[in-house]
C-alpha cells in the first residue's frame, strides 16, 4: 500500500491515542508527515512527550486515561481551543492483558482489558463526534486486531473487546455517515511492538510462518494504513474493516506441498 500523498492530511487535526509507542508513535508520525497536526495522548508522559518534541510544532502530548469521561472532555477541548476542531480520531489505546485460559481468567482482568479497549474507543468516540461534527466532518480509525477476526486463544478479555470495536465501528460508520463522518477499523496481526517483543519472534522472511506472508509486519505499516483511512484518498470508505496482517486471517497456510487427490474424478 503506497498510501496517500505526503500532503493528505495538511492542515487537519488528529488525535491518537496511545502515541508514546507502538503502533500509536508510528501512527503520530505518520500523520504528522502528511501534514497533520497531531495530538497524541497517553498515560506514559516521558515517551509521549519524547515522541511530541521529535515531531516539533506539528504535535502535542497530553496525558490521558482513555477510561476517564473527564480526561477524554479534556483533550475535545484543548483540540478545540488550540486547533478549532478535531478532523480525525485514531482509537489506538489498548492493552492485550496477557495469554490466559478462559477459565483462568479473572473476572477483574477481563473487566480491565474491557474497559480500556472497549469502553475507551466508546468514550473517544461519544465524546469526539459532537467537535467532529461542528467541524463539517472527518474520519475515525477504530484500531482492533486480527484477534477481532477470528477466535484467537487464551485471548478472552482481548479477543472479546476488540470484537466489540469491530461491531462499535460499524454501528457508528451507519449512524453518522449522514454527518461527513467516516469511521473505520484497521486489523493488525502480528506487528512487531513493545506489546509483542516478549514472544520473541524473529524479524525477516520466515519469521511468522503463520502468516501467508511469512513475516511479522512493522508499525509503519500499520500507519500507512491509518493514514490512508483519515485521508480523502478513502473518501468512499466507511464501516469496512480493513486487515493488516500479512494475510493470517485469511485461512490457513499449508505446511506439507498440496497433492492432487487421483480419487477425485476431473469436471
Amino acid at each position: 500500500m503506497t498510501g496517500p500523498s505526503a500532503d493528505g492530511l495538511r492542515d487537519r487535526t488528529v488525535i491518537v491515542t496511545g502515541g508514546a509507542r507502538g503502533l500509536g508513535a508510528a501512527a503520530a508520525r505518520a500523520a504528522a508527515a502528511a501534514g497533520a497536526r497531531v495530538l497524541l495522548t497517553d498515560l506514559r508522559e516521558k515517551e509521549g512527550r519524547a515522541v511530541a518534541r521529535e515531531l516539533g510544532g506539528r504535535a502535542r502530548f497530553v496525558r490521558h486515561d482513555v477510561t476517564s469521561e473527564d480526561d477524554w472532555r479534556a483533550v475535545a477541548d484543548l483540540a478545540s481551543r488550540t486547533y478549532g476542531g478535531v478532523d480525525g480520531l485514531v482509537n489506538n489505546a489498548g492493552i492485550s492483558g496477557g495469554s490466559h485460559a478462559l477459565e483462568e481468567q479473572t473476572a477483574e482482568a477481563f473487566r480491565r482489558v474491557v474497559d480500556i479497549d472497549l469502553t475507551g474507543v466508546f468514550l473517544g468516540l461519544r465524546t469526539v463526534i459532537p467537535v467532529m461534527r461542528a467541524h463539517g466532518g472527518g474520519s475515525v480509525v477504530n484500531v482492533s486486531s486480527a484477534a477481532g477476526l477470528m477466535g484467537l486463544a487464551r485471548t478472552a478479555g482481548y479477543g472479546a473487546a476488540k470484537w466489540g470495536v469491530r461491531g462499535l465501528t460499524k454501528i457508528a460508520a451507519v449512524e453518522l455517515a449522514a454527518d461527513r463522518i467516516r469511521v473505520n477499523s484497521v486489523h493488525p496481526g502480528m506487528i512487531h511492538t513493545p506489546m509483542t517483543a516478549h514472544l520473541g519472534i524473529p524479524d525477516g522472511e520466515g519469521g511468522y510462518p503463520a502468516a501467508p506472508l511469512g513475516r511479522v509486519g512493522t508499525p509503519e505499516e500499520i500507519a500507512r494504513a491509518v493514514v490512508f483511512l483519515l485521508s480523502d484518498a478513502s473518501s468512499y470508505v466507511t464501516g469496512a474493516e480493513l486487515a493488516v496482517d500479512g494475510g493470517w486471517t485469511t485461512g490457513p497456510v499449508l505446511t506439507t506441498p498440496f497433492k492432487e487427490d487421483r480419487r477425485c474424478p476431473s469436471t
